[in-house]
């Protein structure tokens, strides 16, 4: 039981916005906002119409992932109760992975490139016979 009153403890101890923990959150949460614009750029720019419907969802998912962890460090720093428990960032890892583990296979299963189509000539279709036009 030590497990669940670690995880699940209203208000865990103290942390600053100095420590090293709280900056590399920080850190991440805003690198998932920053790539949220970059995948966005990336998607504008992109000419096969089904990688970019298939990457539709993704700048807003990365989005809101890196302001929720921004939501949590702060909740954690300011001591805000049962916002700042350990809980919500098993919660939030557990929910990431989950959804680019989705994404991801949803990309290998859809994506495919429309190929243009290529006529082979036949260098003995000249000299066989035709239809002929009536």
């Amino acid at each position: 039981m030590p497990i669940l009153s670690y995880l699940f403890y209203p208000n865990p101890g103290n942390a600053a916005y100095t420590s090293p923990k709280a900056i590399a959150l920080i850190g991440v949460c805003v690198g998932l906002i920053v790539l949220a614009g970059l995948v966005k750029y990336w998607r504008r720019k992109q000419k096969n119409p089904v990688t970019r419907k298939l990457s539709t969802s993704w700048p807003s998912t990365l989005f809101w992932f890196g302001v929720l962890g921004l939501v949590l460090v702060v909740a954690r720093v300011e001591n805000i109760q049962f916002v700042a428990m350990r809980a919500l960032w098993v919660l939030w890892g557990v929910s990431l992975l989950v959804s680019v583990f989705f994404q991801a296979k949803r990309f290998r299963t859809r994506n495919y490139e429309i190929l243009p189509l290529a006529r082979v000539e036949d260098p003995l279709s000249k000299y066989l016979p035709q239809k002929h036009k009536r």
